[in-house]
């Protein structure tokens, strides 16, 4: 590893202090979470309009020792409390996947505008009444985001601009968490607070193959699941492989585990494309050029670390009479992106730095929506309806069955 990349990850969890502006958006984080660290406390380092303001968890102990660990002025007892402020503006939901639904529905109504880890909650019957709340679509509404952070990487444009959905006919996704670093006991393997890999690291790679194949899946063909069954942990996949058919008929593949072997190994996207025609002007009008191209992206889900997008074109020129093959040659490239110009080769004001993790570039977006500025990226809310719709299509199919509904959701209107 070269001394630019030790430094580029150094700054990306370390990274200098900033000013902050008078207008500064104030964060408010429902529970102590160690995921917020990454989603939140460590880019808003880097972000002048962003302060953090306030924290509340039901371990006040905890919650205490969260705030002075990253210079939060404000402790409260209470969720409740924390959306009662009116000097919040935004809620922070890194809470486990069943509580998602019941406090970001509250944050909404309460008039703050929420980032939403993901997944955005348990099933899709509580995104449909999420994502439809009628204070969303109300004039000066508040900004809701699933936390999707990895799609808003530069990486992925570069990714999704060598891809033609139309045309591909397989993607192979992986990626792992290792064993030592989830324990059994987490909330990841826990049924009634909608635990399960696919809730987990899952997500991803089904929101990878939505990306990919631009489209929904039309059917899941299988789940192989290895699932815990006592206990708090019934039903609860510790890892999965799960194989969908989308519109235009190609296959999308996902695999993940919680579970996974010692060492760590970076996430992938295969994306395999048709045989097509590659019109040469070049050849005689008897020969014929085709092409098949093959895209990966490696490390997609945590791109500050290490990633590479590799193209691999197979090339072929054939008879154009009898189909015989004249000349064939493989073309190899891979290319990189740590900023907006990487994937565009323009500077605007909209661009980042190297250090600037996924979770930094989804926060410059967020604050942007906020403040009534233009994106470069957006989730909009019937893209986190459909993403859940994949999830209880993937669970259904795999006899697990799908993760329990909040109870709260018959207090909504």
């Amino acid at each position: 590893m070269s001394v630019s990349q030790l430094l580029r990850i150094w700054w990306a969890f370390d990274p200098p202090k900033i000013e902050k502006s008078k207008d500064a958006l104030k964060f408010g984080i429902l529970g102590a979470a160690n995921s917020a660290g990454m989603t939140l406390t460590i880019p808003a380092k880097m972000h002048p309009e962003v302060v953090l303001y306030a924290v509340a968890a039901r371990d006040r102990k905890r919650a205490d020792e969260f705030a002075k660990k990253n210079d939060i002025p404000v402790v409260m007892d209470t969720y409740q409390e924390l959306l009662d402020d009116p000097n919040v503006d935004v809620i922070l939901v890194p809470l486990p996947n069943a509580l998602h639904f019941e406090w970001a529905v509250k944050a909404i109504k309460a008039g703050k505008h929420v980032l939403l880890e993901k997944p955005s909650v348990s099933n899709a019957r509580e995104a449909e009444v999420l994502f439809n709340l009628p204070e969303l679509d109300q004039p000066n509404a508040p900004v809701l985001l699933e936390a999707f952070h990895y799609r808003f990487h530069p990486i992925w444009s570069i990714f999704r601009s060598l891809i033609t959905p139309a045309d591909v006919v397989h993607v192979d996704t992986y990626s792992m968490i290792p064993w030592w670093m989830v324990t059994k006991d987490h909330i990841h393997f826990k049924h009634h607070l909608a635990g399960g890999t696919m809730m987990g690291m899952g997500t991803y790679n089904f929101a990878a193959l939505r990306l990919i194949f631009d489209d929904e899946p039309v059917e899941c063909f299988s789940v192989d699941t290895k699932a815990f069954t006592e206990g708090v942990h019934h039903d609860c996949d510790y890892e999965f492989k799960a194989k969908f058919r989308f519109p235009n008929g190609g296959i999308g593949e996902a695999y993940s585990t919680l579970q996974g072997p010692t060492f760590w190994h970076p996430s992938y996207a295969t994306v395999t494309h048709k045989k097509v025609e590659a019109p040469d002007a070049s050849l005689p009008p008897s020969q014929q050029k085709f092409v098949t191209r093959e895209v990966t992206i490696n490390g997609w889900c945590h791109a500050i670390f290490w990633h590479r997008v590799d193209v691999k074109e197979s090339f072929e020129i054939r008879d154009r009479t009898d189909g015989k093959l004249i000349k064939k040659w493989t073309e190899k490239q891979s290319q990189k992106a740590y900023k907006p110009r990487d994937a565009t080769g323009e500077i605007s004001k909209l661009d980042g730095e190297d250090h600037w993790m996924s979770f930094r570039y989804q926060l410059e977006q967020f604050v942007n929506r906020i403040k009534g500025r233009p994106t470069q990226y957006w989730i909009e809310r019937e893209d986190s309806i459909k993403q859940m719709r994949m999830l209880d299509m993937a669970y259904e199919k795999s006899g697990l069955g799908l993760r329990p509904t909040s109870k709260y959701i018959a207090h909504v209107n």
